[in-house]
Formats: C-alpha cells, structure tokens, sequence
C-alpha cells in the first residue's frame, strides 16, 4: 500500500513538473531596426571606433528589447547586419568580429565577459538578455583564426561568418548559426564547410534559426523543419524587396504556411534600399506584419503564438491542380518575364473564375471572386518552374498574381513584358 501511494505521488508529481516547465503559448516579438551606419565601411577603422558604431545600434536595441519584454515577450529576434551595417570588405569588417565559441561551453557573458577573450558586444547582448529575462537573437560577425594545415584557411589565416546568436532569458549563450548561403556581395564573410543545422529548446517549443538568403535553399531551411521537427524558426534579415514575388511579407508568410512552423522575421529599416517589411507569422495566418518605405523610424512588433505547431500532411498539389476541372475560358496561355524569369501566364478576364496554370511539373488552381471587375485593372495568373539565375543561383517553383495596370502584349514575339504599377510605382517586368 505504502509503494502504490508512493508511486501515485510521483506520477503526479511529473505531471506537475511537466505542466509548469512547459507553455502552451508565448509572445514573441521582431524589431524592425533602422540601423546606423559606419561613415565608410571599405576604409579599416580601430576597434574602438568600430566599438562606437556598434554601440551606436546597440543602444536602439536596448530600447526595443526592453520595451518588449516590458509588454511580456519571451523571445525577441533583430535583424542581420544590425549592429553595423554592410558593403564591408574583409579587412574593414574585421575589427567589427568577436570570437563566438561553441553554446556547448555553457557560458553567460553578462557573468564572465572575459572568458574567451574581449567580447562587449556578446557581453551587451547577454546582460539585456539577463536584465530583461527574455531570449535574445542577434546578429554579429564570427571569427575563427585558422593555419596551412588547414587546406582551405583564406590567406589572412581566419574565418570570417555572419552569425547568428541566442542568448536564453538567463544570458546563456544557446544557439550559434553561420550563415551558408552567402548573398551576392557578401564577399567579406566565408562559408561553413557545410550546412549548420541549429535549433535550441525552450518551454515554448523548440526553435530552429537560418539567415536571410538561406530561406530559398534546401538546406538548412527545409531541413529544419523537416528532419528537426521545429515549431518556430527565428530568420534575422536584411531584404530587399523585389516584385513581384520576392516581396518580404507575402514570401515569409507564405513559407511559413507551406511549411507549417511559426516564423518570426526581423528586417533591416533602410527604405533607400527597398529594405522594409517584417513580421511575426503563423502556420494559418500572418499574425503581425510592418511595411513602410515612407518614414525612417523602426518599428516593434509583438504577437501571440502557440507553442507547438503541427507540420502539414504533405499532399502532391500539382496532381489535384491538374484534376480539378476549370470553368471554359477564351484565353490562351501566353509567356511572360517576371524578374529575368519566363512565366506562362493567364489573364483572369472574369470578375469570378475557376482557372489552372501549369509550367513544367508545378500547377497551380485559382478559384476567386472579386467585389468588382475594374476597367483600369487586369489580373494575371503565372506559373514557374525553373532556375533562376539573377542576384543569386537557385531553383524557384512559384505561382503569382499580378495586379497590373496595364497589359501589354508587344508584337515582337515572345516573351511578353508586363508593366506592373502599384502604389502608383511603375516596374517594368
């Protein structure tokens, strides 16, 4: 009698530990950050000067991180190259890197900054992790001194990443993630041997991180979720939005539906570059979102999400896209150029319409209504399937809708161009 009781304590005993150590939502927040920049980033400055940009930065994510955890965020992601910008080279980026060791060491730099040497910037972001008991991500630049026996060592006998770090609520450095897949121009920074593939636990849920150009590669975006089985991936960027499909806000939310994770994107504030668009999104919707080309000021936002999400079941659509019957239409399909990419298009002439477009192996099915069929307004479906290789070398299956203007079909021949207006900007397409 004595052991049955005893056994029913402990049983419930693990039930309560359970419910206590583990949250069934969590508020999370991204901090659109209009950064300032170095007066020159291709002339070598000292490391305090340096210093003083970074602090600079470091200042205005003090602000947001502080304001957030006030309204009761657990996590706060900030953007890539928001400590002190880009258009480096690899000597003038240098005196901007710490050494970020292993988050095996278990090391909180607001407790012991000089562990592994002089680290203030991991030490600043620590102590605000601490001192606001909320999880930090961050982005800053890694170095990691190499010699000959090392085949591929860069002739300035170091690495150089762009990294991502996660400081716990405690100041603990959890998670260190080198960037794989460079951006055109990032030529100061080197890439990892191979694919990192970062997650780190939390009571609500377990979290994955990859940075800004790595969401249109396999790995490690897709294999995050697919083999790591995360409920939410932390993305810092720097994205310059580029119509028509490769616009922050519909892309993230978009690749946060299709694969079933929650998605919190921060992204630099600099609408000079078409740098703008952030948000906190979740497998059903997108739950916050900022777009703003007008002002200079960032721009915080907070939402709530639930702390596990459930993968979709992974259905072949372009097999019921093709099943599914459409209404007769009069238009023919035709090509297009969108983005450098050949599109094959359908005009959606009809103010409600039940239309298919395919290219290659992807098809896609729009069933719509619209409140009204303007005159001014002409809807376009588009498919593509193939390889792009403009700013960057990777393989796109993408369906998009163009809301244009005007539709113009040149009689030189193929392929069509489109001119695109929205928001009365004219694009060329």
């Amino acid at each position: 009698m004595i052991t049955s009781r005893l056994l029913v304590y402990v049983a419930v005993l693990v039930l309560c530990v359970i419910k206590v150590s583990s949250r069934d939502t969590f508020i999370a927040a991204v901090y659109e950050h209009a950064v300032k920049l170095p007066n020159a980033t291709l002339v070598p400055v000292s490391h305090e000067e340096a210093l003083a940009v970074m602090n600079q930065n470091l200042d205005l994510l003090e602000a947001a991180i502080t304001s957030a955890a006030n309204q009761g965020a657990h996590i706060i992601v900030t953007p890539e190259d928001g400590i002190y910008g880009w258009n480096f080279s690899r000597e003038t980026i240098y005196p901007y890197l710490e050494d970020i060791p292993d988050p095996g060491v278990n090391w909180i730099p607001c407790n012991n900054p000089k562990r592994f040497g002089y680290t203030p910037v991991q030490e600043r972001l620590s102590c605000l992790a601490k001192d606001n008991s909320i999880y930090v991500v961050a982005n800053i630049g890694d170095k990691k001194p190499c010699n000959a026996s090392d085949s591929q060592c860069p002739l300035d006998g170091r690495y150089q990443y762009n990294t991502d770090v996660v400081f716990d609520s405690q100041g603990k450095l959890v998670a260190r993630y080198h960037k794989h897949n460079l951006f055109m121009g990032e030529n100061q920074f080197n890439v990892p041997k191979k694919p990192e593939v970062v997650t780190f636990d939390t009571i609500f849920g377990r979290f994955g991180v990859f940075t800004c150009f790595d969401i249109l590669f396999y790995d490690p975006a897709v294999t995050l979720v697919k083999d790591f089985h995360v409920d939410t991936i932390v993305f810092p960027t720097a994205w310059m939005n580029v119509l028509p499909h490769l616009s922050a806000i519909q892309f993230h939310s978009a690749w946060a539906m299709g694969m079933g994770v929650n998605f919190l994107a921060s992204n630099i504030h600099h609408p000079s570059k078409r740098m703008t668009g952030s948000g906190i999104y979740a497998p059903d919707s997108p739950r916050a979102f900022h777009y703003d080309m007008k002002t200079k000021e960032g721009k915080l936002l907070l939402s709530q999400l639930d702390s596990y999400t459930h993968h979709p079941i992974v259905v072949n659509w372009t097999s019921y896209a093709s099943s599914i019957k459409a209404f007769p239409t009069e238009n023919q399909e035709f090509t297009g150029t969108a983005f450098f990419d050949e599109f094959t298009f359908l005009e959606l002439t009809r103010v409600t319409g039940n239309y298919t477009v395919c290219q290659k192996k992807l098809c896609c099915h729009l069933s719509y209504k619209m409140s009204e069929k303007r005159t001014d307004e002409v809807y376009a479906l588009g498919a593509f399937d193939g390889l792009h290789v403009v700013e960057g070398r990777y393989y796109l299956q993408v369906i998009i809708v163009l809301v244009t203007g005007k539709l113009t079909r040149y009689n030189t021949g193929p392929p069509v161009e489109f001119e695109l207006q929205i928001n009365n900007e004219l694009f060329l397409l």
